[in-house]
């Protein structure tokens, strides 16, 4: 199936849940916040929110950082 990766079509596999996803990209360990079709996802809900053919999914990763 193909789902919507911030503005970028993506395929995955149907069943495929936030946390996997997360997997397959690369930032399973990363600080960061996941948007599906404009509703934010705890993260204690990863593993139980399956994704669905042409959701939208925004990944927004925590920077640290700081002025001089």
């Amino acid at each position: 199936m193909i789902i919507i990766l911030n503005g970028e079509d993506k395929q995955v596999d149907s069943r495929t849940n936030i946390e996997q996803l997360l997997n397959i990209i690369g930032l399973s360990d990363k600080k960061l916040a996941v948007e599906v079709n404009e509703h934010i996802v705890p993260r204690s809900e990863f593993s139980e929110t399956t994704l669905k053919d042409s959701d939208k999914v925004e990944i927004v990763q925590a920077i640290g950082g700081g002025s001089d």
